[in-house]
């Protein structure tokens, strides 16, 4: 039996043993102390085996079991298990509301709108932390306000993000609708900013400045995000934060890159390596060396390219990353074709369209493709074209789409259960009888809900809110673009399926690819380059005669 087992076996029986001794009260806040106690300590699977002991030894302290359903929720959460983390923050918003707890209301409204929002769904989730704020205004908790903005402005990011990655634009080049949602993203943001300067919480600041650095660089202010990211360095460096640190350095080099300051973008991309080796990150520390290499690529400094180019080769093999093994590949192919190493850059397309077909991707077939056909016709050497007999198989692309298709009609059935909460809360029955209020596991004995005084006319839960969730709700029953979590954190972000972990979320591929595909009839890349950023930075709103500050 492993620990795990083990763990959870013991507090079953504790909570059984004491159930049959009629004890269940007391045990149930001594598992779940041991609970919150493992949960702090890092072992949150453990912890989770504690609290569900705790919920089936019972109790009638609504108090308690609120408790216990925040922590749940929590630690679901950090697990990734974001159905089950919703179904106990929902649980905790129902309690919250029962008891009339505005400050827990306000807190579960914010837990329930963050899990909505690494699920996905941003309208939901923009109701609930709007509740939060709302709360945290009227009651004048400052810190409580400060996280709902911080909140709001997560989800606004998110949001813009991840309607963008629907298309191939740069940063400062997305369409309205994403632009709203980052500018929102931006007023939040400011307003916490300004919110934690007030009460001198310098490490929050660090936070804000970090993520109003990221959001004026998808809006294309590249001069405005090099200010905050360079503000969140200095608080990074004064705490001793090296992760954020790193995030800081890499987030500089990408700005850089898109104000055609190349040199600059360099120095960081070198110092988000060297804190990437301290922190035993072997991920990051590939990204950085394929970020290297692209800068150099630009620099037209290819032997340089290639050898950070072969380092993320190296470690993303390691790793088992062929998203980042592909994507290596097609850098050393361009970068060898750029120093007239015809074999060696045939070689590393060839390696590309591999990869490329082995994952199902059509960019990086066609591009590949188009690779290999111009190498070949440099070399001399016949057309190959490539074999058909795998057309009629479904790609390993079909075959993760299928899989997706199906994890995200399973994610719409939830919405029904988020419908639960709204329509025993909101429902009234006919002649003023009594509102119908859903089961809440570990309630003993259920009836003590009944002496709250639910059914006084003043003291009705709000349906305002309750409304404008169900109607989010409803429109969403319709709509299959609900997707599997997305970003966590815009500042610390977890991997998204369509790259790999060796490569870095904002890599200016695209950017590349213009400068680079489809001219390997010029085998020196004569390609003015830094025009060609210059006007991109311009058209993303960047100021070019602006010094840097």
């Amino acid at each position: 039996m492993d620990t795990n087992m083990s763990v959870r076996a013991s507090a079953e029986n504790l909570s059984t043993d004491n159930q049959n001794s009629g004890e269940g009260g007391n045990m149930c806040l001594e598992l779940a102390l041991e609970g919150e106690r493992l949960c702090k300590a890092g072992d949150c699977r453990a912890g989770v085996a504690f609290f569900q002991a705790a919920i089936k030894a019972g109790t009638d302290d609504l108090r308690t079991l609120s408790a216990i359903y925040s922590q749940l929720g929590n630690a679901y959460f950090y697990l990734g298990d974001y159905l089950k983390a919703m179904q106990y923050h929902k649980h905790d918003l129902t309690l919250a509301r029962t008891m009339r707890d505005k400050l827990g209301e306000a807190k579960s409204s914010g837990n329930l709108g963050n899990t909505l929002k690494v699920m996905g769904k941003f309208d939901e989730a923009m109701i609930c932390c709007k509740r939060h704020l709302e709360i945290a205004q009227e009651l004048k908790d400052k810190l409580s306000e400060g996280r709902a903005l911080y909140n709001l402005g997560n989800i606004y990011h998110a949001k813009g993000k991840h309607i963008g990655r629907t298309g191939q634009q740069d940063p400062g080049e997305f369409p309205e609708d994403v632009r709203s949602c980052l500018q929102q993203a931006v007023q939040y943001y400011e307003d916490n900013l300004q919110l934690m300067r007030e009460l001198n919480e310098t490490a929050a600041q660090g936070r804000a400045c970090g993520n109003l650095g990221n959001t004026y660089y998808l809006l294309g202010n590249f001069k405005q995000a090099i200010h905050y990211h360079e503000e969140r360095l200095k608080i990074a460096r004064e705490f001793g934060d090296k992760a954020a640190e790193r995030r800081a350095n890499s987030n500089l080099g990408n700005s850089h890159i898109f104000l055609g300051e190349f040199e600059s973008a360099a120095d960081h991309y070198k110092r988000t390596l060297v804190l990437a080796q301290e922190l035993g990150d072997r991920a990051v520390e590939a990204q950085a060396c394929y970020s290297l290499g692209n800068t150099y690529t630009l620099l037209r400094d290819y032997s340089t390219a290639i050898d950070y180019h072969l380092r993320h080769l190296i470690i993303a093999q390691q790793l088992m990353d062929r998203v980042g093994e592909g994507r290596a590949c097609w850098s050393l192919g361009n970068a060898h074709a750029a120093t007239g190493n015809h074999e060696k850059a045939l070689y590393f397309a060839s390696k590309h369209l591999e990869i490329s077909n082995e994952l199902g991707d059509p960019m990086g077939q066609a591009t590949a493709q188009m690779n290999v056909s111009d190498l070949r016709k440099t070399l001399g050497l016949p057309y190959e074209p490539t074999s058909g007999a795998e057309e009629d198989r479904p790609s390993p692309g079909m075959r993760r789409f299928r899989v997706r298709r199906q994890s995200m009609e399973e994610l719409d059935l939830i919405q029904d259960d988020l419908l639960d909460l709204i329509a025993g809360m909101q429902s009234k029955r006919m002649d003023e009888q009594r509102v119908a209020l859903p089961h809440l596991p570990g309630l003993h004995p259920p009836e003590v809900l009944q002496r709250l005084s639910l059914t006084d006319e003043n003291g009705a839960p709000d349906d305002t809110f309750l409304e404008m969730l169900m109607r989010c709700q409803g429109s969403r029953l319709e709509d299959q673009r609900s997707t599997l979590p997305v970003d966590t954190e815009p500042e610390v972000e977890p991997c998204p399926p369509s790259r790999g972990p060796t490569v870095p979320d904002e890599d200016f591929f695209s950017l590349i690819m213009r400068l680079q595909s489809g001219r390997m009839e010029d085998q020196r890349a004569s390609v003015p380059v830094r025009s060609v950023l210059a006007k991109s930075a311009v058209g993303g709103g960047g100021n070019r005669k602006e010094k840097k500050k």
